[in-house]
């Protein structure tokens, strides 16, 4: 596959505009890792090939405990920013140091799976043995990674009504 180009919008120079190949995350997938904690991700999803390096990123949101995985385009822009957090600022070095920390670089193999830390998991809930359930969630330019058990509990709680919130986007 051919190398991934970032492109740069001209009015907004600070940030660059996603890749022309970068895949638009929608819909939901449910897999289950294998033996080794390999998610495979769906082949709609996979933009760059076996090249492609994406970033996991611990979070918590309002249906529990999940991965983020973010695109190697949206994993610079954050880097770019954190890079110019002041050296002598503590608080935002410690920042900084919090969310490298529990983050992992992952690569997708030949035939499309990361290989995710047991850390990352256990902080989605998801269980470290073979065929642990999951639910994988578009989410536009990201995705996350849920343990399908809590995804499921999520669920059933009635979710959120987000009409307020993307009418204040402007949505």
């Amino acid at each position: 596959m051919g190398r991934n180009v970032i492109k740069w919008d001209r009015r907004y120079p600070e940030y660059p505009m996603l890749q022309e190949n970068q895949p638009n995350y929608t819909s939901f997938h449910e897999h289950s890792l294998d033996d080794r904690n390999r998610l495979s991700i769906p082949s709609e999803w996979r933009a760059g090939g076996s090249e492609e390096k994406l970033l996991a990123v611990q979070k918590t949101g309002p249906n529990g405990n999940f991965i983020q995985i973010l695109p190697a385009v949206i994993a610079s822009q954050l880097k770019t920013k954190f890079d110019a957090v002041a050296f002598f600022d503590a608080d935002a070095q410690a920042a900084k140091e919090d969310f490298y920390s529990s983050s992992q670089e992952v690569q997708l193999d030949k035939v499309g799976r990361i290989l995710l830390k047991g850390s990352l998991l256990k902080h989605a809930g998801i269980a470290l043995d073979e065929k642990a359930s999951v639910m994988l969630r578009g989410g536009g330019s990201t995705f996350s990674i849920y343990g399908a058990s809590q995804w499921a509990a999520a669920a059933t709680s009635g979710g959120l009504d987000h009409r307020k919130t993307l009418s204040r986007l402007g949505i």
